[in-house]
């Protein structure tokens, strides 16, 4: 897929854990995750690496099935906000109630079923019939894609940071203590505990 270096920079890293070569795949870089679709509609590659929505509509239209949910893999951190300190230190009210804003979001969509959530997303998907918004909203939440606190666990950075390293994205790791900072999301979560059991949190990302 061309829209984004991570789902690739994953991948790779779980094949080679799994003893493969991903320098033996023939892949086509160069394409878009509905080119992709489109290329396995056509029988014109064999396997695609994609988001939500497009492989509930491979499944649905039988072109294809699902080989490997990169959720399984466990806790990785994928999809992160970040800022610079400098703003930390000029405005940290702002980022306090952004991390307020996403965290009550996290335990609403914890606590509701997928179709709610189709009900609230679905203006931005107009071209997306309901049922296949749903059932994708349903596959993520199956997968516990998404996480139920701010909070980002060292074991997901530290997965990723494996990753991006093994595919010659980064040379050198950087501690988790000298990126990272959770005292808005502590905070948050001080304020409103969750309301759902956060013994056992899904993985950090897809």
């Amino acid at each position: 897929m061309s829209e984004v270096p991570t789902p690739w920079l994953c991948l790779q890293h779980d094949l080679r854990l799994a003893g493969l070569d991903p320098a033996r795949i023939r892949r086509m870089p160069d394409r878009s995750m509905p080119d992709n679709l489109a290329a396995l509609r056509a029988g014109d590659t064999e396997v695609m690496q994609a988001f939500q929505p497009f492989v509930e509509q491979a499944v649905e239209e039988g072109v294809g099935h699902i080989w490997y949910a990169a959720a399984s893999r466990g806790l990785t951190a994928y999809t992160c906000l970040y800022t610079t300190r400098q703003l930390m230190e000029r405005d940290p009210e702002s980022l306090l109630r952004m991390t307020r804003a996403m965290y009550r979001t996290q335990q609403w969509i914890a606590t509701h079923s997928a179709a709610e959530l189709a009900t609230c997303v679905a203006a931005f998907f107009p071209d997306l019939p309901r049922p296949t918004l749903t059932a994708a909203l349903e596959r993520y939440q199956t997968l516990r894609v998404w996480n139920r606190t701010p909070m980002l666990r060292s074991e997901g950075l530290a997965w990723l940071d494996a990753a991006c390293r093994s595919g010659d994205y980064i040379q050198h790791s950087v501690p988790y203590d000298q990126c990272v900072d959770m005292d808005f999301a502590a905070q948050v979560i001080d304020e409103t505990p969750p309301t759902c059991d956060d013994d056992n949190p899904e993985p950090e990302a897809p």
